[in-house]
């Protein structure tokens, strides 16, 4: 029996369809059903009954998930233990993060360790989803949400605050807000619902009740591009707006909401060299742009 048939079947099992299997193992979809059909083929069983829900498992599945479960465990311990064993500052590191941080904060840090260690290679993704360190399908995990995976080291490594923000073409046209009229009269948008719960959710609504919403994204780039095209307002981080030319921020009547980033790394693999070395050194870089992360005004 193939290990890489029983990992895809894992994989199957555990994210309900092909296509979410395909993006946790880094791979296609029908590659992924492909496999999925050998494997099935071979065996002369189902493994999976295909419904409007996605892929459910079989009963005979169910019972080989099990045992693949407790395999994949001491399998990804024993990996986990010999990769923390790399004694030079050499080889991959797979960092996860959010859009806007990973792409304006943690790129320009990462660029910066690898420039001094050529013989580290640095992946950086800015996926949404939930990486799991224990399956080593990250090494470093930035991010503003609680860790609930298990034998996870977090550290607290910044604040970051966010501001109320309006181009100069949109304030030359419709003025700044009236807060006290809940801002009737402008435009804003959100973010949609499956951007999950973030700090700033409910604080724009608040701040602006009256205002029309004219449409809800689940990442920031969008609130950027509506922003900077002059034709709403919105919440955004004042790391990167502030420093956009022609973004003006917004005083507000209450205080802008921040937000805790916590860096975390699998306890296994805390003391390996080119992990050791990066962590401590977002750390400190993280720590020297405090002031511009989260501004005193």
């Amino acid at each position: 029996m193939d290990w890489d048939d029983l990992k895809f079947t894992l994989a199957v099992a555990r994210h309900g369809s092909l296509s979410a299997a395909a993006r946790a193992l880094g791979t296609t979809q029908p590659t992924v059903g492909r496999r999925l059909n050998n494997f099935e083929r071979r065996l002369g069983v189902k493994l999976f009954e295909r419904s409007v829900d996605g892929l459910v498992t079989t009963p005979l599945a169910a019972a080989l998930i099990e045992g693949l479960d407790e395999m994949e465990h001491g399998a990804l311990a024993i990996e986990r233990r010999l990769a923390s064993r790399d004694t030079g500052l050499a080889g991959l590191i797979t960092l996860t993060s959010i859009d806007w941080l990973g792409d304006h904060v943690l790129a320009p840090i990462a660029a910066r360790f690898a420039a001094r260690h050529p013989q580290v290679q640095i992946d950086l993704l800015t996926e949404p989803r939930d990486y799991n360190l224990a399956r080593r399908e990250a090494d470093i995990v930035f991010r503003f949400g609680a860790f609930e995976q298990e034998n996870v080291v977090v550290r607290k490594v910044a604040d970051v605050a966010y501001g109320f923000y309006a181009s100069d073409s949109y304030v030359q046209r419709h003025g700044l807000p009236d807060f006290d009229n809940g801002c009737r009269g402008h435009a804003i948008v959100l973010l949609h619902d499956e951007a999950g719960r973030v700090c700033y959710g409910d604080w724009t609504p608040m701040l602006a009740p009256q205002a029309r919403v004219i449409f809800r994204s689940k990442g920031l780039q969008a609130h950027f591009a509506a922003v900077e095209a002059g034709e709403a307002m919105a919440t955004l981080p004042r790391f990167v707006a502030d420093q956009r030319q022609g973004l003006r921020h917004i005083v507000t009547p209450v205080p802008e909401p921040t937000q805790a980033v916590r860096m975390g790394v699998h306890a296994d693999m805390r003391d390996t060299p080119r992990l050791r070395a990066f962590i401590d050194f977002a750390a400190s870089a993280l720590k020297s742009a405090a002031a511009r992360l989260k501004p005193a005004t």
